[in-house]
């Protein structure tokens, strides 16, 4: 399932150009020393990545908490169903608004990150990164499904981590390049990310259902439930 992290990263990137991209742009690199460049670079990236592997531990904790009370296999369909749902139904999804302190918090998150955008100092890149990673984005929210159904805190920040690792190589080179995805090929990509979803979310529910499919679906949770029963009986 962690495989499913990298697919969102690498092809939500594209999306990502359109909601992140505009940050990027704005980006107070140095382009005349390109290895203070990449330094800066790497320091905005790893700040997302901070905040993305922040986010999974916290998801994966609640996951772990339906792990304790034995949920494991229910939270997988249900995170598969959601993933599925939001797809099929992306206008009754878009309708659903945040609380109003949730939104103060972006807010708040948006004014420190114009702030940071204008300055230059070597600890700004890690900062906007780090605000970066807490902005609103439907990819974000679809890979915070997938930290929950790790059932593991580790698993799920390693899950948010790897989402975030995705995007490195394609927000990189828009930074240096510029938006070079406009047109067919990114409209191409657009339709394949839905699809891809769909079937991470199919995945899921095949995990949860545990039909012993190997690498997909495996039997270990319903054997290991019929061994504790027969240990009890006994």
């Amino acid at each position: 399932m962690l495989l499913s992290a990298i697919v969102f990263g690498l092809l939500g990137s594209f999306h990502c150009i359109g909601m992140c991209g505009p940050i990027a742009f704005m980006l107070p690199i140095d382009r005349e020393n390109k290895t203070k460049g990449f330094f800066q670079i790497t320091s905005y990236h790893l700040g997302r990545l901070f905040t993305y592997s922040l986010i999974g531990l916290l998801f994966g904790l609640l996951g772990k908490g339906f792990y304790f009370f034995g949920f494991q296999q229910q939270i997988s369909i249900i995170v598969g169903v959601s993933m599925i749902l939001v797809i099929i139904f992306p206008k009754f999804f878009s309708k659903i608004n945040f609380s109003k302190n949730i939104n103060k918090i972006i807010f708040k998150v948006k004014n420190a990150l114009g702030k940071e955008l204008k300055k230059k100092g070597n600890d700004t890149f890690f900062t906007i990164g780090f605000l970066n990673g807490f902005l609103p984005c439907g990819l974000v929210y679809m890979a915070v499904f997938g930290a929950i159904a790790t059932t593991n805190a580790l698993s799920g920040s390693l899950y948010m981590f790897l989402f975030g690792l995705g995007t490195v190589p394609l927000m990189t080179a828009v930074v240096f390049l510029g938006n070079f995805t406009k047109g067919a090929f990114r409209k191409k990509i657009q339709k394949v990310i839905p699809i891809v979803v769909v079937f991470i979310g199919v995945l899921f529910v095949l995990r949860g259902l545990g039909l012993g499919i190997p690498f997909v679906s495996p039997l270990e949770p319903i054997l290991s439930k019929a061994a504790e029963s027969v240990s009890t009986c006994h």
